[in-house]
């Protein structure tokens, strides 16, 4: 068995755990979980009470003492810590000599992390949840049957199932997170040329199963895509689906209340006002278009996702998209699919591999796609 840390007990966290510990011993992991919240590292305790597989570390990422002596002897650690606290890991990994893997949308964090992987003799794979993350593993698949390209849209959710306020959304995963892929620059290719695009701009409308949504910029989300497609595609964009009114809403509280300058403050307020739910729903719309055989063609990915028992218990769709991921790819990593060293991208990541992987496959799983 492998030695795993996982960086973080909340909501992703501890799901990761779960899963990691339940795997045959042959080809299982031991998981330590670490968070310097010794309540939320009781609850996981609590829960897992049955498992000699699982332990919990009281730990502060900022103490570099203490973080470097908790990765000693790991295989490698994921990182499902505030994207702000990213870095902090991942440079303990290099000097450690241990696999890196997270799950940060944040654009900055992950350059500082391409730069530790220059010359490591360990893998760093950053953006291994749902967007950035698998949303790109399914991108380049579309994109590789094409001879040419000529756009590549994406778009992902996660919402509540049954929206009930005027937000129209529920806090599903990392309040942080969404503030900050609402409020930071957005990485696009715009006829041919990358560009920065503002957030929540460029909204627009689309049906799915009958359901309206609106979607709109958000950083983040492409991953290392506007890279490895600059001069390939004329468009490439990614999106965030909402209920329509979400990004009016936010758009007052960010700019014309300037809450986007104290986004503590909206941390607090979303967290005190909009409750969080495990009727939710992700949704994966990918739509690629180019030249194939002489024609122009597209071809679309489109998928729901809704909560469902995993591991034994009852999971939000974001905990089973973003855990899935981020264990399948770690799972990939020690079976030897992928690159054992270097910075590894999501899209280099072959589909048919991932949803074959005993982690992945919760994106493929029928009794997944309709609400419990």
């Amino acid at each position: 068995m492998k030695n795993i840390l996982v960086i973080g007990g909340g909501k992703i966290g501890s799901v990761v755990a779960d899963l990691l510990v339940q795997t045959p011993e042959a080809t299982g992991y031991r998981v330590t979980v670490a968070d310097r919240s010794a309540e939320q590292l009781d609850d996981i305790a609590r829960d897992s009470k049955q498992s000699t597989r699982l332990t919990t570390l009281l730990l502060d990422v900022n103490d570099a003492a203490a973080l470097r002596a908790a990765l000693a002897g790991c295989f490698a650690v994921l990182s499902a810590a505030p994207y702000h606290l990213t870095v902090k890991v991942a440079e303990a990994a290099r000097e450690l000599g241990v696999h890196y893997l997270d799950l940060t949308e944040d654009v900055a964090s992950t350059r500082r992390i391409r730069e530790l992987a220059v010359g490591a003799k360990t893998a760093f794979i950053p953006q291994c949840g749902l967007a950035p993350g698998f949303i790109s593993i399914v991108a380049a698949d579309l994109a590789r049957k094409f001879d040419t390209l000529d756009s590549v849209r994406m778009r992902v959710g996660a919402l509540p199932a049954y929206p009930s306020n005027a937000l129209n959304y529920n806090l599903t995963w990392s309040t942080e997170g969404v503030i900050n892929e609402y409020c930071e620059p957005c990485e696009a290719i715009v006829d041919g040329q990358p560009r920065e695009v503002p957030a929540l701009e460029e909204r627009e409308e689309f049906s799915l199963d009958g359901v309206l949504y609106e979607a709109f910029n958000t950083s983040g989300g492409l991953g290392t895509l506007c890279e490895t497609l600059a001069g390939k595609v004329r468009t490439l964009n990614y999106r965030t689906i909402r209920y329509p009114g979400h990004a009016a809403i936010m758009k007052a509280l960010l700019h014309d209340l300037r809450l986007k300058d104290r986004r503590d403050v909206l941390k607090d307020i979303l967290e005190q006002a909009v409750p969080a739910t495990m009727q939710d729903v992700v949704i994966v719309f990918v739509t690629v278009a180019g030249m194939q055989d002489g024609r122009l063609l597209q071809d679309t990915y489109a998928r729901k996702i809704y909560s469902h028992v995993l591991a034994g218990k009852m999971r939000s769709a974001i905990q089973i998209t973003t855990a899935g991921s981020l264990c399948a790819m770690l799972d990939m990593l020690a079976d030897g699919r992928l690159p054992q060293s270097g910075f590894v991208r999501q899209e280099d990541v072959p589909l048919s591999d991932f949803l074959a992987n005993r982690f992945g496959r919760v994106y493929a799983m029928e009794e997944l796609s309709k609400a419990a």
